[in-house]
Order: structure tokens, then C-alpha cells, then sequence
């Protein structure tokens, strides 16, 4: 029966949040249970896209990508896919009808990686957010108001806000991998090889301003979807405090992570605070 078909691309779909995201795997896990097959689906999804153009670096990345992208687009006209990923993220694209404009956006921002290195203006900048983030932020919204368009539009901006700060955050962090293993640099007017205190705090309150705007958004979130995505804002909250917290050098030599017993304590302390009814 297709059934067990759709079951199993389900099941690929959370390995796949779970094997490369355990902070956004966890927050995925504080969704309700009704919503939350989706969000795996549509992670999967944006993952194995994003997986192509960032590791597959022995391969023709190019023609992987448009072999991925037509696959895409015939999994969403035929409603079904032989790639699991794909099959189950066209159950969730038909299920909430998402736009395909959503869909198209963030593709396009996915290719530009494949030989775009520099973003130097402000618009190339946001642009490439939009799709690589703000969309997916966008498509998840879907998902959480369960096809409400009056939702929708109320929650859009904050929504793409959220989606903005939590990318910007994995920019800060991942600087020394971007730069040194793919030789990319997003933020626009900022020498990494000589990132300063000064040019630091700009994009810290950059991505402040995002969060405090996502953050109005959360709290109008209905119930079955305002847990999960707070847990997901408060770990990327911490990890920013602790970016702010460290030297521009060690941003750029190392790795900055929130260690497995802080996320857990996060969970707890989000727990608590969304009981105590604190989430508003």
C-alpha cells in the first residue's frame, strides 16, 4: 500500500532532521504532534538542497542540483516522488498549498551558492536571505496556522524576520567554514580577515532587531506550533549571546556551539516559561 511508502518517506525525512540538526530537531520535537511530520518534511527537503551545493564537492555540483530541481518540480506535478525526501515534502507543499513562489525563491538562492562567493551590497545580501531562510520560515508558517490565510498574512513579517535572525546567527558562527572551506562571505561591507569589535556589534544588532520582531510573532503562534518555535528561539538567542561574548579572533578560528547540557537546560527553562504562561 502507498501508505507504508509515505510512512517511510516520513521516517527519511526525521533521520534527516535528526542526523544533521539536533537543536532544530529538538524544537521540531516540542511541536504538536499533528504538525510535526510536516516540519520534518519540509526540513528534509531544504536540507538535501542545501547539502548539495555546500559538501557534495567531489561531484558535478551543478548538475546534481538541476537533477534535484526537476526531481522537485515533478514530485510536486505528479504528487509523488520514488526519492523519499521529496515524496514527503510534496505531501506537506500540497497538504498546506504552499506558494510555489516560496519554493522557487529559495532554489534560486541555493544556486546562487554554486558559484556566487561575495554578497557586497545590501540588496544581494537580502535577497539571498530571503530565499535561504526567510522562505523556509515562511513555508513552516504554512504549517503552523494549518492553512490559515488571515494567520498567515498577520504572522508574515515576523515569521521572515525569525527565519532572517536564526540564518544570520549560522553566518556569525560558521565564518571560518564559510570563508576557508568554501570561500564564501555573506555579509555585505565586512572584511572577515579583519572583523573588529565594531564590525561585530553592527551585525550583532542587526540580527537583535530580527529576533525582537520575530519574537512579537511567536506569541500571536497557535498553540500546537508556539512551544516548538520558542524553544527554536531561545537556542539561537543563547548562541548569539555567546557569539556576542566572544572575541572577534576566536569567531573566526573556531566554531562557536551551546553544549548539549545548556540546550537541554534551555529546553527546561522554555518549558517553564511557556507553562507559567510567560510566552506572550
Amino acid at each position: 500500500m502507498k501508505t507504508i511508502f509515505d510512512d517511510v518517506s516520513y521516517h527519511c525525512s526525521k533521520i534527516v532532521t535528526k542526523s544533521y540538526s539536533t537543536s532544530f530537531a529538538l524544537a521540531t520535537k516540542m511541536l504538536a504532534p499533528s504538525i510535526r511530520k510536516d516540519i520534518y518534511n519540509i526540513y528534509g527537503f531544504v536540507r538535501f538542497a542545501d547539502e548539495i551545493v555546500d559538501t557534495f564537492h567531489d561531484y558535478d555540483k551543478a548538475e546534481l542540483f538541476d537533477s534535484f530541481e526537476k526531481d522537485m518540480e515533478k514530485a510536486i506535478q505528479d504528487r509523488i516522488s520514488l526519492n523519499p525526501i521529496l515524496n514527503s515534502f510534496q505531501h506537506t507543499y500540497h497538504k498546506y498549498d504552499i506558494p510555489h513562489h516560496l519554493v522557487e525563491a529559495f532554489m534560486k538562492s541555493m544556486r546562487m551558492d554554486l558559484s556566487k562567493k561575495n554578497y557586497e551590497t545590501f540588496d544581494e545580501y537580502r535577497e539571498y536571505i530571503y530565499g535561504s531562510a526567510d522562505v523556509v520560515g515562511l513555508m513552516c508558517l504554512c504549517v503552523f496556522v494549518n492553512g490559515d490565510k488571515e494567520k498567515y498574512e498577520e504572522l508574515k513579517e515576523s515569521a521572515m524576520a525569525l527565519g532572517s535572525a536564526f540564518q544570520k546567527v549560522n553566518f556569525l558562527r560558521d565564518l571560518k567554514a564559510d570563508y576557508e572551506d568554501l570561500n564564501r562571505t555573506y555579509f555585505p561591507n565586512t572584511n572577515l580577515m579583519e572583523l573588529d569589535e565594531v564590525s561585530k556589534k553592527r551585525i550583532v544588532n542587526e540580527i537583535k532587531a530580527d529576533f525582537a520582531l520575530g519574537y512579537s510573532g511567536i506569541i500571536k503562534l497557535p498553540e500546537q506550533a508556539k512551544f516548538g518555535v520558542y524553544t527554536a528561539y531561545r537556542y539561537y538567542k543563547k548562541l548569539l549571546h555567546k557569539l556576542q561574548a566572544t572575541p572577534p579572533l576566536e569567531i573566526k578560528n573556531s566554531r562557536i556551539r551551546v553544549p548539549n547540557y545548556q540546550k537541554f537546560g534551555l529546553l527546561a527553562q522554555s518549558y517553564l516559561n511557556y507553562k507559567l504562561q510567560l510566552v506572550q
